[in-house]
Order: C-alpha cells, then structure tokens, then sequence
C-alpha cells in the first residue's frame, strides 16, 4: 500500500479559455473541477497506474466533504483528519491557444494544535500498513515548517520509505530527516541550494548537493524530463539524465509533476530498478499532459511512452564525507 499526505488539501478548477487576458471579459470552453492538492493528484496518478494507495491529509467545511466525495467517487480511498476551517479552492486558468496557463490559489484554512496532533496520529497509523508514504504540497498557514520533518523522521522509524514533494522552508526542514527521495522541480532546486543554474553541468551538481543536505536520493524534474541522484547497487549512486522528446503538443501541464512522481513511486512500489522506475515517471509526467486535470493519465498511454524514454547514466560520483 502507497500512502499519500496533502495537508493542504483543495478543490482545483482549471479554465480552459481562448485567447486570455487580464481585465477582459471571456467564456470558458471547458471546465474541470476536482479534489486536489499535490499528494491528492499524486493518488490519482497512482489509481489510474493501478497501484493500491490511500490518500490522506486535512479536509475541512463543506469543501472538505466534497473532497473527501470525489476522491471516493473517482475509486480512491480516503480517509482525512476533519477541521473546523473551510479547506482551499484553487483556479488555474489555461489559454490552450499559447498553453500559458495562470493560477490563484487561496491560502487556505489555519490548523490548531489539536487538529494537527490528530493529522499526525493517522498518518502514522495508516503508514504502518504501507511501503511508501508520499509527503506533498503546501502546509495550511501558520503551520510550523518542521512538520514534514517530524512526520518522515516518525515514519522512517516504523521502516516505510518516505517522499518528499515540497518548496522552500518546509522543504529545507524535512530535507533533514533523510528522506529516501526529493523531487523539487529546477526553480525550487535552485532555491534550496542557494543559486542559479546556468548549465546542465549546475544541475547535476545541484542533485549531488540537495543528497548531501540529507536526501537519500534526488530527482530535479525539468520541462523534458530530469537529473537525478539514484541509489543504485554496491557501486554506490548513480548520477543519471532522463529525457522524452514529445511528439505531441500538451493539452496542460496542470499537474505533470504530480505524475511524473506518481510514476516513480509505483516503480518503487513494484520492487523496480531505480532507473526503470524514472523511465516510467518521464513516461507518466509526460502522458499526463495529453489530459484536462491534475494527476489525470491513462495507463496504456504510459506504458507505450516508456521504451522512448532516453536515459543515461553519467556516473557514479562519491558525495561528500563518504
């Protein structure tokens, strides 16, 4: 069993409307409304690869009940710490004339002590039934940014590998408790480690720096694909590039991130290679832009992209202080 955290858990509405532009007046030609949050389109994903996974994290006001229904309805199971605040809805509005896409998320409802203590305790209730438990998305505001840290040092403990999909300081937090995987995507890499990159030279550094802050393994996922830091044999790590040409233009990519770890983490799940599970999280990542909504992909569709995906290993390099 694969479980999934999303503190922050929402309604995501994504607009599909021609031609946008700000302080003009537009009709949409398509709308999806539906439950999400990074760890809930990460479910998703999962559900439609066929891997067994329960999505938790905190629900709260009607918006809550309506998450907590479409998960169940979609065929995900869901079992979330109910709060007294409403939980957020967000909007993305994407023109599909330029694939520019632009989003509002709210900030979401304040957490209490008691609410958060209670969201802990299921977590680690659920994890003992797991292999995996996938920690992604934003902390409801005012929430202590250690707390991804202390769930996955908890977790670990119990023997269940941990992920981790998160930006700035709570990522900087968890880092620390040594997740087995990261997955910042370039501009959050770059804000962890401190600098631009310039090259794809830096990002391959960067990798090798986000795993000696504590990361077991790190994936940077880019616009094509990724760099990563793997775990590999008793060689040691291996430093590797991954990377799908698309053949067809992207309907949005709402959501490919979400995918792209989903595909991995079912990779993972199966008891794969290190380098075959990034080939089917390339593949998911990139499937997933072929559909209106976050997490939403077909399994066949990622199946066929797997054998195009090109991945090369660049090496083995030993970490610093090892």
């Amino acid at each position: 069993m694969i479980v999934t955290v999303t503190p922050n858990a929402a309604i995501d509405r994504t607009l599909s409307v021609p031609d946008f532009r700000l302080g003009r007046r537009h009709r949409s030609v398509e709308t999806t409304s539906m439950a999400g949050g990074k760890g809930v389109n990460v479910a998703r994903a999962l559900r439609a690869l066929e891997r067994p996974v329960i999505a938790t994290g905190l629900a709260g006001g009607p918006t809550g009940t309506l998450i907590a229904e479409q998960l169940s309805a979609e065929g995900i199971v869901n079992d979330f710490t109910l709060i007294a605040e409403e939980s957020r809805t967000s909007t993305a509005v994407l023109d599909p004339a330029t694939g520019e896409q632009t989003e509002i998320n709210e900030r979401g409802p304040t957490v209490t002590e008691e609410e958060l203590e209670r969201f802990v305790e299921k977590v680690l209730y659920l994890a003992r039934g797991a292999s995996l438990c996938v920690f992604a998305g934003s902390l409801p505001r005012n929430t202590d940014p250690g707390l991804y840290g202390r769930m996955i040092a908890e977790v670990r403990r119990l023997g269940v590998a941990t992920v981790l999909d998160v930006d700035g300081e709570p990522l900087r937090h968890a880092v620390r408790a040594e997740p087995d995987l990261v997955t910042p995507n370039e501009l959050e890499a770059e804000e962890l480690v401190g600098h631009e990159f310039a090259e794809d030279e830096d990002r391959l550094e960067a990798v090798r720096e986000i795993a000696e802050l504590g990361a077991r393994e790190a994936i940077m996922t880019l616009s094509s694909g990724a760099v990563a830091l793997l775990g590999g044999d008793d060689a040691g790590p291996r430093l590797c590039r991954a990377v799908l040409e698309r053949t067809e233009e992207a309907v949005s990519t709402v959501g490919s991130g979400d995918a792209f770890l989903a595909g991995y983490v079912a990779g993972r799940h199966d008891g794969s290679e290190p380098l075959d599970c990034l080939r089917l999280a390339v593949a998911a990542g990139a499937e997933s832009t072929r559909h209106l909504g976050a997490g939403v992909l077909d399994r066949r569709g990622v199946e066929r992209l797997v054998p195009e995906v090109d991945l090369e290993v660049l090496g083995e390099p030993a970490l610093n202080g090892s």
